[in-house]
């Protein structure tokens, strides 16, 4: 019996309408916390996967030798990888391609890189125009590489440890 009348007074006194405005005039008067996107960025970890990117040598040669173990390793098969045997008898890849769509940014073809060529950058706010640009091929991936590598080599300083 009791039971039924806490269910009527809740029901004609509106209880629950009545705590959801009790939550709201609570926070209406807390600081906000939503930032202004392209002005304003959140702080990112040196271990944020965004966009990949290869990496070079300081000499300026690719850092890839083709050992295809990333491709392997991509859960999402995203990656394709075509080498050929230079003249020195080192395999260096000629085509290296990364299908964005196909990506699930799991990390794994980084930490099956055994020369620490291909990275995952804090690259997280790149768009599509046209059709073709999810496939991020050799030359875009070495440019990004060449452009973000204060930034890589910096983040890979700081999860050293870690590794």
């Amino acid at each position: 019996m009791f039971k039924k009348l806490k269910s009527i007074y809740a029901t004609f006194s509106l209880l629950e309408l009545r705590k959801g405005l009790a939550i709201t005039f609570r926070y209406m008067f807390r600081p906000k916390i939503t930032i202004s996107y392209p002005e304003e960025k959140t702080p990112q970890s040196p271990r944020f996967r965004g966009l990949h990117a290869l990496r070079r040598y300081p000499n300026g040669e690719e850092r890839c030798i083709a050992c295809k173990l990333c491709e392997s390793a991509c859960p999402a098969q995203a990656i394709n990888i075509e080498s050929t045997e230079r003249e020195d008898g080192t395999r260096r890849t000629t085509r290296y391609d990364i299908d964005l769509f196909k990506c699930i940014f799991c990390g794994l073809c980084e930490e099956a890189c055994p020369v620490d060529s291909i990275v995952l950058t804090r690259t997280f706010d790149y768009h599509m125009e046209e059709k073709g640009d999810n496939i991020m091929c050799k030359e875009k991936l070495l440019a990004l590489g060449d452009r973000l590598e204060p930034q890589i080599a910096k983040d890979r300083a700081a999860d050293a440890k870690f590794r």
